[in-house]
């Protein structure tokens, strides 16, 4: 009896606990280091920029994919009916091409959870 309360605690714990420490908040600052290093050469971020080869990421966070005006998107990323929560930005900046097949981002990913969290916490920022 003793080892089934051991093994029920352990499966509570995996998931109930863990996922709620997946998509913790990021670090705004290092969000913004990586921005400017690894994605400013293709977007914009400030509120009423033109997009450059990728479009401008002001108020992304919870936003339907596809709507930045004055952008023409592939295909892919219009068919793909996304909004870019947490958990979508996430699985995005961690392979792109796994959650658009046929989008434009020529970009492999983030593949450090700190990185990605950090970054959405930055793209969180964007906003009014």
């Amino acid at each position: 009896m003793k080892n089934i309360l051991k093994v029920f605690s352990v499966a509570v714990v995996s998931c109930v606990i863990l996922p709620l420490t997946s998509h913790a908040e990021g670090d705004i600052a290092s969000g913004e280091t990586i921005f400017n290093k690894k994605c400013k050469v293709c977007h914009t971020t400030a509120k009423g920029d033109k997009a450059k080869v990728g479009p401008n990421l002001w108020g992304i966070h919870s936003k339907k994919a596809g709507q930045f005006e004055g952008y023409k998107y592939s295909k892919g990323i219009l068919a793909a009916d996304l909004t870019w929560d947490d958990a979508t930005l996430d699985a995005y900046l961690t392979k792109p091409r796994d959650v658009v097949k046929r989008g434009k981002m020529v970009f492999a990913g983030l593949r450090k959870e700190k990185e990605r969290q950090d970054m959405i916490a930055y793209l969180k920022t964007l906003q009014d």
